[in-house]
């Protein structure tokens, strides 16, 4: 993702390419140069780098995912003196997904189950995704559910018929699939799926410099895809 972000900056007539940060790479110098930080690296890494950030006041996007509770505070803790945009998923496409996701279920209501399937190459480290983590988030919100207790991640055995409140979450892991999700709303006599399928990195790249551009002259904040594409209010 790095690589394709560093890609996507050169290619885009408004942006200049500051500086490609690597593992052991000195934080404050190379921030310096910048009017904005764009991170997919590790979730171990980000903290570090969202602190120097503040300490410069850079404006910072967060595509990383696999967050513990506590990084995520400090994330969310430091957009309190700095605007961030912090997002599982960059691409148009999959953000119009979160969108489309929320008004199904507000359609369709009680009735329908909820079932999220995320497949990813198998090089992924972290399951399920940020993306479907979010879809189930999106789900829980809309239904009354809570993620930390109603999301069942799989099945297996004997483990009983489906209850109604449970949102069903599969993650499939294999070969160089850059990201598929699927939210299904299955009720008796029909099913509506929602798909979207992500054949190149690229986009995901675009997204996160859509953002960082968004970003400039914004007051310190919390932000995410759904703010820089306006689809907050519709």
């Amino acid at each position: 993702m790095g690589q394709a972000v560093a890609a996507c900056a050169e290619a885009d007539p408004e942006v200049e390419p500051g500086r490609q940060i690597d593992v052991g790479d000195d934080l404050e110098t190379n921030l310096a140069v910048c009017d904005a930080v764009v991170d997919f690296s590790h979730h171990g890494f980000t903290r570090e780098l969202v602190g120097e950030c503040v300490r410069q006041g850079k404006p910072v996007v967060i595509g990383t995912t696999g967050y513990d509770g506590e990084t995520e505070a400090f994330i969310r803790e430091s957009a309190r003196v700095l605007p961030v945009v912090f997002a599982p998923n960059f691409s148009v496409g999959v953000n119009t997904l979160f969108w489309l996701t929320r008004k199904a279920a507000e359609i369709l209501g009680p009735d329908f189950d909820l079932e999220v399937v995320e497949m990813h190459h198998n090089r992924k480290i972290d399951s399920p995704s940020g993306t479907a983590r979010r879809l189930a988030e999106i789900l829980c919100e809309v239904a009354g559910l809570s993620y930390a207790d109603d999301v069942r991640h799989g099945r297996f055995g004997n483990v009983g018929a489906r209850t109604g409140r449970e949102v069903g979450m599969h993650a499939v892991r294999g070969g160089d699939v850059v990201g598929d999700h699927t939210v299904m709303f299955a009720a008796q006599g029909e099913r509506v799926e929602l798909v979207h399928k992500a054949s190149s990195r690229e986009t995901f790249a675009k997204g996160a410099i859509r953002a960082a551009k968004w970003l400039q002259g914004r007051a310190p904040g919390l932000y995410d895809m759904e703010d820089v594409l306006g689809l907050r209010d519709r």
